[in-house]
C-alpha cells in the first residue's frame, strides 16, 4: 500500500514544480516578461539619447535611467495578480486546491516562483539598461558608471523592490480573488494613495507615506540619498513588511474561505 501511494504524495517540492510549470505554460507570462524588459531598456536608451543636459533639475542618475520601471511596476504587479486571482476567474483554483488540500503550500510556491523569476529578470534588465543609456549621456550631468558610489546598490535595490511589489500584488490577488479589483487595489496602494495622503497637513502622515511600497521603491532606486526621503536601508525592510503583511492576510483568507 505504501509503495503504490508514495509516488502520488503531495510534497512542497512537487507543489513548487507544479506551480513552476503552470507559470511558464501561460502565454501571458512570456509576453509580460518580454514587454517589461523591452520597455525598461527602450525607455532608458530613449531618454539617454534625447537628453540634452538641461531640464531635469538634478534628478538622480539611476532614477533617470530607470524611469521605465514605472511600467515594470504595473506589468509585474499584473503578472502576480494573474498568478492567484487569475485562477479564481477561470475556476482552475478548484482543481489546484483539490490536489493540494492544505492550500498554503500553493500560495508559498506561487510567491517563490514569481520571486525567482522576477528578481534575476529585473536585475539583468537594469544592468543592461544603465550602460546602454549611459552610452548616450557621456559629458552630461547624468553621466555615471557602474563603479560610481551607490550605482550598483541602486540597480540591485530597484530589482529587489520590483520583485517585492510583484509578490505583494500576488498576495492582493489571493485576498480579493478578482483580477480587475486586485489591479485597482494594487495601483491605488502603490501610486494613488500615497499622493493623496501626502496632501494632508500632518507631519506624521507625510513621514509615514515615505514607507509606502511605491515611495520605498523610489528610495531603493536612488544612488544618492534624497533629502527628506527614507534611506534605502529603511526602505527595504518597509517593503518586506508590506509584502509579508499582505501574504499573511492572503494565508488567513485562503484557509478560511471556500474556493
Amino acid at each position: 500500500m505504501t509503495t503504490t501511494t508514495l509516488p502520488y504524495r503531495v510534497t512542497p517540492a512537487r507543489v513548487l514544480r507544479s506551480e513552476w510549470h503552470k507559470f511558464w505554460t501561460l502565454r501571458s507570462t512570456w509576453i509580460t516578461l518580454a514587454v517589461t524588459s523591452a520597455l525598461t531598456a527602450a525607455m532608458g536608451a530613449g531618454l539617454g539619447a534625447a537628453y540634452d543636459g538641461t531640464g531635469e533639475g538634478g534628478m538622480d542618475t539611476v532614477v533617470f535611467v530607470l524611469l521605465g520601471t514605472q511600467f515594470a511596476q504595473i506589468n509585474l504587479g499584473v503578472l502576480g495578480i494573474l498568478a492567484t486571482a487569475g485562477e479564481y476567474s477561470t475556476g482552475q483554483i478548484r482543481a489546484t486546491m483539490t490536489a493540494v488540500p492544505r492550500r498554503l503550500p500553493v500560495l508559498w510556491s506561487k510567491a517563490a516562483v514569481l520571486a525567482t523569476v522576477a528578481l534575476p529578470l529585473t536585475l539583468a534588465t537594469n544592468l543592461l539598461t544603465f550602460p546602454l543609456a549611459q552610452s548616450f549621456l557621456s559629458g552630461t550631468d547624468q553621466s555615471a558608471s557602474l563603479g560610481d558610489p551607490g550605482v550598483l546598490r541602486a540597480l540591485a535595490g530597484n530589482a529587489a523592490g520590483l520583485t517585492l511589489l510583484a509578490v505583494l500584488a500576488l498576495g492582493i490577488g489571493a485576498v480579493l480573488r478578482s483580477v480587475p479589483t486586485a489591479i485597482g487595489a494594487f495601483i491605488g496602494l502603490v501610486m494613488i494613495l500615497p499622493e493623496i495622503l501626502a496632501m494632508l497637513p500632518y507631519a506624521f502622515v507625510d513621514e509615514a507615506v515615505h514607507y509606502f511600497p511605491g515611495k520605498a521603491l523610489e528610495a531603493l532606486t536612488t544612488a544618492q540619498p534624497i533629502p527628506g526621503a527614507t534611506s534605502p536601508g529603511a526602505a527595504l525592510p518597509a517593503m518586506l513588511l508590506w509584502t509579508a503583511a499582505v501574504l499573511t492576510v492572503a494565508s488567513v483568507v485562503l484557509r478560511r474561505k471556500d474556493v
